[in-house]
């Protein structure tokens, strides 16, 4: 008598598999989608201005202008063209000569994996920068994340940087829920991973609400629409911009107690709007303990307050560079506040 035995059907992928399988094929296809993208924006938005190496180093720098030297440093997630689109470059050129820097990881410029790139890493790094480029006593602008990079360079280099001019700064170290997430992407191996497949997808998803949040509560200026996302959303970039948000809060607070050693002409630029970093528990908090600073808050405006008024802000500047010649402008405490409801203290 013969046995016969039944034959299996062979079985199908577990639902583990399915999902493994499934996420792997969206990882390939985000960076696949990702990488064309970002092909497309250099090429589409090749460096405009030019380099200078330190250090092994490139910076990429734009310049226009003739005169004294001024050097604008932008924020987290941007690169110089901010500066350009805004109309800051422009209305510096006239009685300077402007440079803006793109800042180690950002734009076109470099930012080897070696150093940690601190804001007193990158003023040291600007600080060679501009002597190799043959500057003396320029005055540094700086937005935002660029403030503290500003910051720096006037605490440790305090015979050269003859003023500054901080725009929305974040100056004191204070609780953000926001930084879990926006530093993810420089953690190592899987930060790595994440930038070069779903972050920048994300990233891209969620920049017109991001952008928004930037400007509010003043609308969106077209003219911002120009700034080429994709070369903000380069795995590169995205990196540089996490590992910065990751160091925001200690830096700050390594900075703020050194505050006390600033004497050379500041000026504070915030709007009383702004929604990334609030106007009192930075701006004015920093005008209260640097005494001889200026302040400006300007109504209606948000982070990005370079877009409101770049002539405004020239006006500042001006100011600053009065105030070191003989019989100059007293600056002392002095406040100029472009709203009626806005308090100091």
């Amino acid at each position: 008598m013969r046995t016969v035995i039944p034959t299996r059907s062979p079985r199908g992928p577990s639902a583990l598999q399915t999902a493994a399988l499934l996420g792997v094929a969206g990882l390939a296809a985000s960076f696949l989608y990702a990488q064309a993208k970002q092909r497309s924006a250099e090429r589409d938005n090749p460096p405009q201005g030019n380099f200078v190496e330190v250090e092994g180093v490139r910076l990429h720098y734009v310049e226009r202008g003739q005169g004294d030297t001024l050097v604008l440093l932008h924020g987290n997630g941007l690169f110089s063209n901010d500066f350009d689109l805004s109309g800051l470059l422009d209305s510096g050129a006239r009685p300077y000569r402007v440079i803006a820097f793109d800042r180690p990881g950002f734009g076109y410029s470099d930012r080897p994996g070696k150093l940690d790139w601190t804001p007193e890493e990158q003023a040291r790094l600007f600080y060679q920068a501009l002597h190799k480029m043959g500057v003396e006593r320029p005055i540094v602008v700086g937005h935002s994340w660029g403030t503290l990079v500003t910051l720096a360079m006037a605490l440790n280099y305090p015979k050269y940087v003859r003023a500054i001019t901080l725009m929305s700064g974040y100056y004191y170290p204070t609780t953000r829920a926001d930084v879990p997430l926006m530093a993810a992407p420089a953690i190592p191996g899987i930060g790595q991973l994440l930038r070069h497949t779903v972050a920048p997808v994300l990233a891209a998803m969620l920049w017109p609400r991001l952008v928004k949040r930037m400007f509010a509560p003043a609308p969106v200026p077209e003219r911002f629409q120009e700034l080429p996302k994709w070369l903000a959303l380069r795995p590169g970039q995205l990196g540089a911009s996490a590992a910065e948000t990751a160091m925001m809060i200690p830096a700050a607070k390594r900075l703020s107690e050194r505050y006390k050693e600033l004497t050379l002409p500041i000026a504070v630029v915030a709007g009383n709007g702004d929604e990334i970093v609030d106007v009192h528990d930075h701006a004015i908090r920093f005008h209260n303990e640097v005494r001889h600073s200026e302040l400006i808050i300007e109504d209606g405006v948000g982070h990005m307050a370079h877009y409101a008024d770049p002539a405004r802000i020239m006006e500042a500047v001006g100011r600053l560079e009065a105030s070191l010649t003989p019989g100059g402008a007293n600056l002392r405490h002095s406040a100029t506040i472009h709203s009626s409801s806005t308090e100091l203290h």
